[in-house]
C-alpha cells in the first residue's frame, strides 16, 4: 500500500523533497502526505509503483481521452521518432492538425500552436490587445485559465472580499504586480446584470472577455444560454473580443462546448486532447483577428517557441483527434450521463448531501446541495472539503482515481463495466462516512 511509510511511493516522495520544493513540480498532483507514484498505464488502468491497479478517471487532468498507451497513438509516435523529434522547419503534421481543427471547430479559421494551454491563453490575450488596441481584459471569478498573471487574477477570491459590490481583482500568486490587477475586470459567472454593468462601464478599455463555458475549477457549472446570448451581443456591440477557453471542454462534443451551446467566439484556446497525451496548446479564431500573428504584414504579435508544433506532438494529436468521430463523442456522452446519474443515486441512497455536475465525458461531485450558478456557490465549507477528501481517499483504496476535489473525465477504453465499478466504489465510500 502506498501509504505505508516504507512504500516505494513514500521513498520516492522523500527523494523528491530534496530536489523539488514540496516534492513536486505541479501542484495538481500534490496531496498530503504524498501521492501514489505512477509506474505505467494501459487503456483505462493506471498502475502505481507498488503494483496496485486502479481505474483512471483523472486521465492526466482530462488530457488522455484515449486513456493510457493507446496503440494507434504509440505507433504514430514511434514512426515519428525514427524520422526526428524536432526540426527548425515546419512539418506536414502541423498543417494536417491545423486543417482538422479548423474543420471541426466552426469559429476557428486559422490556428497557431503552443506548448501548453497557459501559453495559448497568453497568446490569445496578446492577440486581442493587438487587434483592439486596448489593454484591459475581463475574466470570470474563480475560473482557471493557466498560470499567466492576468489570467489567474481572482482565481480564488478570499471570502472576506465577497461583500464588495463588484468582484475584486484579487491576486492568486504572491507578488502579482498592482498593474496586473488594475488591468483585469472580474465578472460573476451567469450573473447577467453585473456583467452588463461592468462591460458597459469598461467598454472603451476592454480588449477581451475570457470565458470558460463550463469551468472545471468553478465546479463544472454550465453557462446558461440566455447569459451567453447577451454576453455575445454585448461584446460584439462594444468591439470586445470574446475568447472561449476550450482546453478542457473541447472533449465534450465535436467542435467543443461552443458548438453544443451554439456560440461563435472570436478566439478559442485549446489544449489537452489535441496533443494525444503530449504537451500542447493552440489558439485559433477568425482569419481577421488571427492576422495579428502573420509575419508577412509584419506581425503585430511576434510568436516564437522552440517546440511549437513539434512533430511528435502533432502526429500524436492528429491520430488522437482522427479517432474522435461523432459516434465516439456520442458514446462518451452516454457513458458520462450514466456515470453522473449513478453517482447522484449513490448520494441519495447513502443520504449524504451532494450533487453531480458536468456534461459529456466530464463529471464533478459536490458535497452539498446548494443551488449552483457560479464560483462562489461551489466553494466548499471546511466540513464539506473534509467529507470530499475522505471520499477521495476511500476511492483510491477501492481502485478509483479522481481528483481530491472529486473531478473526473472518461476515456474511450472505458465501458459500462468501468462506470459500474466507479459508482459501486463511490457508494461504498459514502457508506464509510
Amino acid at each position: 500500500m502506498f501509504r505505508s511509510p516504507s512504500s516505494a511511493s513514500a521513498r520516492l516522495y522523500e527523494r523528491a523533497t530534496r530536489v523539488m520544493p514540496g516534492g513536486n513540480t505541479r501542484i495538481t498532483v500534490y496531496h498530503p502526505p504524498y501521492p501514489p507514484y505512477a509506474a505505467r498505464g494501459r487503456g483505462a488502468t493506471i498502475v502505481d509503483v507498488e503494483g496496485e491497479e486502479r481505474l483512471d478517471f483523472f486521465n492526466n487532468a482530462s488530457s488522455l481521452i484515449h486513456g493510457h498507451a493507446d496503440p494507434d497513438i504509440n505507433a504514430a509516435v514511434e514512426r515519428q521518432l525514427e524520422l526526428g523529434v524536432a526540426f527548425g522547419m515546419p512539418t506536414e503534421a502541423e498543417v494536417a492538425l491545423g486543417e482538422l481543427l479548423t474543420t471541426q471547430i466552426p469559429s476557428v479559421e486559422h490556428v497557431r500552436f503552443t506548448n501548453s494551454g497557459s501559453e495559448a491563453v497568453m497568446m490569445a490575450i496578446k492577440a486581442a490587445r493587438a487587434y483592439t488596441g486596448r489593454s484591459k481584459i475581463a475574466k470570470f471569478e474563480g475560473c482557471y485559465h493557466g498560470c499567466y498573471d492576468f489570467a489567474e487574477v481572482s482565481l480564488a477570491t478570499p471570502q472576506d472580499l465577497w461583500d464588495a459590490a463588484d468582484p475584486p481583482a484579487a491576486p492568486y500568486s504572491s507578488g502579482t504586480p498592482r498593474e496586473v490587477l488594475e488591468n483585469v475586470v472580474v465578472l460573476r459567472f451567469n450573473d447577467l446584470p453585473s456583467v452588463e454593468r461592468l462591460l458597459t462601464r469598461h467598454r472603451h478599455e476592454l480588449a477581451a472577455v475570457l470565458l470558460d463555458l463550463m469551468p472545471a475549477q468553478a465546479g463544472l457549472i454550465t453557462a446558461s444560454p440566455p447569459f451567453l446570448r447577451r454576453l455575445r451581443e454585448l461584446t460584439a456591440d462594444y468591439g470586445i473580443l470574446l475568447i472561449v477557453d476550450e482546453i478542457v471542454s473541447l472533449r465534450v462534443a465535436q467542435g467543443g462546448m461552443q458548438s453544443a451551446l451554439g456560440l461563435r467566439p472570436d478566439l478559442t484556446v485549446a489544449g489537452k486532447i489535441i496533443g494525444g497525451g503530449f504537451p500542447v496548446g493552440a489558439v485559433g479564431g477568425s482569419s481577421e483577428v488571427m492576422a495579428v500573428f502573420d509575419p508577412r504584414r509584419p506581425a503585430k504579435v511576434p510568436h516564437h517557441g522552440t517546440f511549437n508544433a513539434n512533430p511528435v506532438t502533432m502526429v500524436a494529436g492528429l491520430t488522437a483527434m482522427r479517432k474522435l468521430g461523432p459516434e465516439t463523442y456520442q458514446r462518451l456522452d452516454r457513458l458520462g450521463c450514466a456515470l453522473r446519474a449513478g453517482l447522484a443515486r449513490a448520494l441519495e441512497a447513502a443520504e449524504v448531501p451532494g450533487q453531480v455536475t458536468g456534461a459529456g465525458s466530464l463529471f464533478r461531485v459536490h458535497m452539498h446541495r446548494r443551488p449552483l450558478s457560479d464560483y462562489r456557490s461551489s466553494v466548499e465549507t471546511p466540513e464539506e472539503r473534509t467529507r470530499g477528501e475522505a471520499v477521495y481517499r476511500r476511492l483510491l483504496e477501492r481502485g478509483i482515481v479522481v481528483t481530491p476535489g472529486l473531478f473526473g473525465a472518461l476515456s474511450t477504453p472505458m465501458g459500462e463495466g468501468e462506470i459500474d465499478a466507479c459508482v459501486d466504489a463511490f457508494g461504498s465510500a459514502l457508506r464509510d462516512l
